[in-house]
């Protein structure tokens, strides 16, 4: 039985402009690994109430997030992903027209869905749904075709287009970046995207470590299956985002889902998503995006 532990971790111009994905989502939500609890910065096992297999979600208390971005830095930390990429992306909405407007943070990870169309449209068996539930990228496979960015309706695969090398943040190579890191590995070196993972045994970063490849959220998987908690949740200062197993009716994420309504992005074209939202209603066909990350492309 594995336990999650929650741990901190300590130029062209290209917009991430979501328009259409949000003018989706709202049209669709208006028309319709063991358990997992956190405590005071603290989960722990709990055994499995069934014989089921373990369903691993997430679920994000809408009430709770203000739009502090740690997440999508935390992401960015921990998967070492390359300029104008973010595989966790906090969207800053405003929904309706004055006097009734409300403004609403929306976390978008990968949704994991259990219909998954990226799956679907593969056509080299590179990305692959596992038995517990989470959606990954074998970049050994990956031939670069993008049809899983195309296929996927939440706009969560990004392609690599150079060498993560050259496309990092922060020059690793240079004299400063030697004294400041005391010889640590850079981030597009993280050995443990390199080692294979699950029953499939089978790489899951996708395309953070080479050129030419996809890449997306993946939960964090290599966390996951050392018990630690995704980065985006581990490192969120209130708790707004809470991962475990949906099968598990003693887990947090059952808890919250079963205590509070709950909707799912763009349910109506049968995904499956496993990113539920509580806290607040869905959004609607006029909400529009604030405040959108302009990103760098070195």
């Amino acid at each position: 039985m594995s336990h999650f532990v929650e741990q901190k971790r300590s130029d062209t111009v290209k917009e991430v402009s979501r328009r259409d994905f949000l003018v989706a989502v709202g049209a669709a939500a208006a028309l319709g690994a063991a358990g997992m609890q956190i405590g005071q910065g603290r989960a722990s096992a709990k055994p499995i109430a069934s014989d089921k297999k373990v369903k691993y979600g997430m679920v994000i208390n809408l009430d709770r997030c203000y739009g502090c971005r740690a997440c999508m830095e935390a992401c960015k930390v921990e998967n070492n992903t390359p300029s104008a990429v973010f595989w966790m992306y906090v969207f800053r909405i405003e929904d309706g027209h004055y006097p009734n407007v409300r403004m609403q943070n929306l976390p978008r990870p990968c949704m994991h869905c259990d219909n998954a169309p990226c799956v679907k449209v593969c056509p080299v068996g590179a990305r692959y749904k596992r038995d517990d539930g989470l959606v990954l990228t074998d970049f050994d496979r990956c031939i670069g075709c993008r049809y899983c960015e195309v296929a996927c309706p939440y706009g969560v695969n990004y392609f690599n287009w150079k060498d993560p090398k050259k496309n990092q943040y922060y020059d690793w190579d240079s004299a400063s970046a030697q004294i400041g890191t005391d010889g640590a590995v850079p981030p597009y070196r993280n050995p443990d995207h390199d080692l294979l993972y699950g029953q499939e045994q089978r790489r899951i970063s996708g395309g953070s470590h080479y050129k030419g490849v996809m890449g997306k959220c993946t939960f964090c998987v290599h966390r996951v299956e050392k018990g630690l908690l995704p980065a985006c949740v581990a490192n969120c200062p209130v708790e707004a985002l809470s991962f475990g197993d949906l099968n598990d009716p003693e887990s947090k994420v059952s808890k919250l889902l079963a205590q509070k309504p709950s909707f799912r992005l763009a349910e109506d074209i049968g995904t499956e998503p496993r990113v539920h939202y509580v806290g607040a209603s869905p959004l609607k066909l006029e909400a529009t995006q604030l405040n959108a990350i302009v990103g760098r492309v070195q």
